[in-house]
């Protein structure tokens, strides 16, 4: 088979894998992954531990339907929320990518944090690099046995811990600690942790840049949400070529030594002076690893940097680039973005912690009792969104003369919901025959401003 041009790259669909052997690399970009992997790990692992008004501050407890966000319950009925808060976290993104291309990815994406936690203890474990991929080559024996087995124990316990404290969040932790301790799980949370324990140790530790690479969609479509204006990682290949080693018989080559650096800390293997690669996640190990390289060999830094592919190819300076990232589509995302934010934040604080839903009895329209009164039956739902336990007093309007017939005053507790069955009476006479509109009105007797109001129908028969 004749070899295609050089232009032209060739993917084999059914290649075998070739493993992946990153290199650890020191650099401004490398602390702040770990800033971020500490800071989104130590909410991940923490907060299910938190409480709050003596509970777990953040439960999504699915059995009593009920989600705890700190002092905020919220109830099935408030889905409204989860939509927009899925709503800002799409927005988010679009306005991250068109800005800074895959940069969620490489800092704060949960498979690159766990890849990048996995290849930290595979480090410490079995070595460099180098180590690595002369214990892979060896034959088994008792030592490669040893770290290879002491590797794997503490990529399940980590797995473990992890699928253990994702359950955390929709079960108690405190009654789930105590129910693995004395290993008598429920069946559903025996399940789930081991779900996600075994997706943490196969994705993180196993597939790695495969998820990266031909699992996640977002490398897809990626290419739809970036521009020529969008901050990526590039290779300045006017001044990097042509590539050599520094002598004195190469003065015309250029600055890119070929040392292949920036292979070799890449965590998906690609070359990133082959150009923008949709493998590629933006984690911008690459730029310290030729940063370094340049400092070694006294030239200036930035051969490797995030830039755009307008200022490349039209050499814009750095001021002029940084005004074309504020461009209307960005502005446009950002504007929509603080709108929803804005509209989400005060539904949120203005949300009142009382529901009141209204079933009328459907044995009986309407009857009549004693003094020739007109009598219906209603369940009221009551619903305490709030922390606190409340007395409320019940009232009803729309006819003249009408009143309950049962105790207008109600105890609700804190966070649950209550039916409460009224009888309400209209004098004889009163009202017209059929359908009347009337309503019921809801107030905390120690809130005055806790109150809520419902429609209902009172039938008068003919």
């Amino acid at each position: 088979m004749d070899k295609p041009p050089p232009d032209i790259a060739v993917v084999n669909m059914y290649s075998a894998r070739e493993d992946i052997y990153p290199r650890e690399i020191k650099g401004r970009y490398a602390s702040l992954r770990w800033v971020c992997l500490w800071l989104t790990q130590l909410v991940f692992y923490g907060l299910p531990w938190l409480q709050w008004n003596g509970r777990q501050a953040v439960l999504f407890d699915l059995g009593a339907r009920k989600f705890y966000i700190f002092g905020i319950v919220l109830w099935p009925q408030d889905f409204i929320y989860l939509a927009a808060l899925l709503i800002i976290c799409a927005y988010a993104l679009f306005l991250f990518t068109a800005v800074a291309g895959r940069v969620w990815c490489g800092f704060s994406c949960p498979q690159t944090v766990y890849t990048e936690i996995f290849l930290w203890i595979e480090r410490r474990i079995e070595g460099s690099r180098s180590a690595r991929m002369r214990l892979d080559r060896q034959p088994w024996g008792l030592q490669k046995l040893a770290k290879k087995g002491a590797k794997h124990i503490v990529w399940g316990a980590l797995s473990l811990w992890t699928g253990f404290s994702f359950v955390g969040y929709f079960t108690p932790i405190h009654e789930l600690m105590a129910t693995v301790a004395a290993m008598s799980p429920g069946p559903w949370e025996a399940f789930w942790i081991t779900f996600y324990s075994f997706a943490t140790y196969g994705n993180a530790g196993w597939m790695r840049e495969q998820v990266c690479k031909y699992m996640c969609p977002y490398a897809r479509f990626q290419s739809a949400m970036i521009d020529k204006d969008t901050l990526i990682i590039t290779y300045d290949r006017a001044r990097g070529e042509p590539r050599g080693a520094k002598t004195k018989a190469a003065k015309k080559s250029g600055d890119c030594i070929d040392c292949s650096m920036c292979v070799q800390v890449c965590p998906t293997g690609i070359d990133i002076r082959d150009g923008l690669q949709y493998e590629c996640i933006g984690c911008a190990a690459c730029i310290d690893a030729c940063n370094g390289v340049m400092a070694k060999v006294a030239l200036p830094p930035g051969l490797i940097r995030y830039s755009t592919e307008r200022a490349m190819t039209t050499q814009l300076s750095l001021p002029e680039m940084r005004r074309r990232v504020l461009r209307p589509r960005v502005l446009a995302y950002t504007a929509l973005l603080v709108l929803i934010v804005a509209a989400f934040c005060t539904a949120l604080a203005l949300r009142t912690p009382l529901k009141l839903d209204i079933i009328r009895d459907r044995g009986v329209m309407a009857r009549e009792v004693e003094d020739g009164m007109i009598e219906n039956v209603y369940r009221l739902q009551i619903m305490n969104t709030g922390e606190t336990a409340h007395r409320f007093h019940i009232d009803v309007s729309g006819i003249d003369g009408i009143r309950l017939a049962t105790p207008a005053e109600v105890e609700i507790d804190a966070a649950t919901t209550r039916a409460v069955p009224v009888r309400v009476r209209v004098p004889h006479g009163k009202g017209e025959h059929g359908s009347n509109k009337v309503a019921f009105e809801l107030s905390a007797v120690d809130d005055p401003r806790l109150q809520v109001q419902e429609k209902a129908v009172f039938f008068v028969p003919r």
